[in-house]
């Protein structure tokens, strides 16, 4: 099979983050960056079914200035067979915008399959999907815990609160990749030296008008610091006063 995966470079969620003078974007001081946790078992996953076939095509695209090549080339180094960068200054805010230039690459691609993460680890919108595979007149499963592919037709798994959910579908079409699906194996020594031989397109994206525009980031206040009201069976009604005079949660 052809398959596409979108990818999208974001900081390490470990790190403690500073909002920039901007006051509109993280200061990217210090940060380290990767491939979105969803997005690494999408390529995974795209390379087990080409694996299993014993032939296919693994495609990895990104959008943003050229730090993503670090993420395309550690996805070729996983086993990837080529990469697409879709060159812009930053990435919009904007889902819509990028799936325009998601779709205006993939397009006339030839994909049987299009992989992203459910969503983008930073952001958390989880729409860039569905928005790129209603554009390309897809159909499209999302949040997708497993998939199988046979006869031209995908059968997906989608786990619910206290249920879950089987569709099928017929390829092409969009998948949206959640927990449960592989995690993301590790690239050798001899994939990361073959990565720098594969091919990496750059073009420029075809992002079109933006509507939607970030005015003010924030971090959450402090917690308070907590405090202790005794020690032992003693501190038990003190307890139960607190959290009904001051808590208010009984």
């Amino acid at each position: 099979m052809k398959i596409a995966v979108c990818i999208k470079r974001v900081p390490d969620m470990e790190t403690r983050f500073r909002i920039a003078a901007s006051g509109t974007a993280v200061d990217e001081a210090g940060l380290k960056y990767d491939m979105s946790d969803f997005d690494g078992y999408a390529v995974e996953t795209a390379l087990q079914l080409n694996e299993k076939e014993g032939k296919g095509e693994t495609v990895v695209i990104s959008l943003g200035p050229d730090v993503v090549q670090e993420q395309l080339r550690k996805a070729l180094s996983m086993g990837a067979e080529r990469a697409v960068q879709l060159k812009a200054e930053r990435v919009p805010v904007d889902g819509l915008a990028i799936a325009r230039a998601l779709a205006a690459e993939l397009r006339d691609g030839g994909y049987d399959l299009i992989l992203f993460g459910r969503q983008a680890v930073d952001s958390a919108n989880a729409t860039v999907g569905p928005m790129t595979a209603t554009l390309l007149d897809l159909p499209c499963a999302t949040a997708v815990s497993t998939l199988d592919i046979a006869g031209g037709r995908a059968t997906v798994r989608r786990d619910l609160e206290g249920a879950a959910e089987i569709v099928e579908l017929p390829l092409p079409a969009v998948i949206t990749v959640d927990e449960g699906m592989p995690r993301a194996r590790y690239p050798s020594l001899k994939g990361i030296m073959a990565a720098k031989k594969k091919p990496l397109e750059v073009k420029p994206a075809q992002l079109g008008e933006e509507h939607l525009t970030l005015e003010k980031m924030e971090l959450p206040p402090e917690r308070a610091a907590g405090r202790i009201v005794g020690e032992g069976p003693g501190a038990v009604s003190e307890l139960v006063r607190l959290l009904h005079t001051e808590a208010k949660v009984l």
